[in-house]
């Protein structure tokens, strides 16, 4: 039976955080009850959506007050942007451990396999359900709540910008990339390779996998022919320094 049944039997204790002698939570019982209260937030939002989720169902399937609730997040709103930061940061991590990985990774290696293997993690976090499901609300919710749209730009897409560009930059030091603002290379990179499929799957029409990863390797080439040029011009030049060299 669904949660709001469960308010006609007999309610089950809550389970409050471990009290200090001073009648606050501990330290560690204060953490834990916190991310508590985000995991079951999570999924009450995944599942029911930003309207029919209430601090209520949270507060009761969390095990905790709620004035609990009240107190650590105001409101609503408050809850759902504690809740949508998390997940931003849990998307964005495949991205930067993909690009510490080709950082790290032989110059042998070209850098349209190297692009490749960080598109194909973008595709696998930016066209999940969840991460669909969050995008949607996030949408939603952007008109009335301008703070979860701000939320979404400086924490997501700026984050993904940067971490995207600091890669760029390394592949300009090594003359794989000839391009004069890696910022925004980067900006025309994410969108191009994931942009199209993420806004898909956004509105109800995800591509499958495989044609996905189909359009981000066609979405790379065209990048890479903008980023280092034809492929007879890079076979004479492999280095950009080269290429920049004034002629005397």
């Amino acid at each position: 039976m669904g949660l709001a049944a469960t308010k006609t039997r007999t309610a089950a204790p809550r389970r409050e955080a471990s009290k200090s002698r001073g009648g606050r939570p501990t330290k560690s019982a204060a953490i834990e009850r916190d991310q508590r209260l985000i995991e079951v937030a999570t999924r009450l939002f995944l599942d029911r959506g930003f309207d029919a989720t209430s601090l209520d169902a949270v507060a009761e399937a969390a095990r905790v007050s709620k004035p609990t609730v009240y107190s650590r997040y105001g409101d609503k709103r408050g809850l759902f942007t504690a809740v949508l930061r998390r997940e931003i940061a849990r998307w964005l991590a495949p991205l930067s451990a993909a690009a510490e990985t080709q950082l790290g990774s032989s110059s042998d290696i070209s850098v349209e396999r190297r692009l490749v293997e960080i598109g194909r993690e973008m595709l696998n976090f930016t066209t999940g359900p969840d991460a669909m499901a969050f995008s949607r609300m996030m949408t939603s919710q952007a008109i009335n709540f301008p703070d979860i749209a701000k939320l979404g730009k400086e924490e997501g897409w700026l984050k993904a910008v940067a971490t995207t560009a600091r890669f760029f930059d390394h592949l300009v030091a090594q003359g794989a990339l000839d391009v004069d603002d890696t910022t925004i290379a980067a900006e025309v990179f994410l969108d191009v390779v994931v942009g199209h499929t993420h806004r898909m799957a956004t509105f109800g029409t995800p591509m499958e996998l495989k044609a996905a990863e189909k359009r981000m390797r066609a979405a790379i080439k065209l990048f890479l022919a903008g980023a280092i040029g034809p492929a007879d011009r890079v076979q004479s030049a492999p280095k950009a320094a080269q290429r920049r060299r004034p002629s005397r």
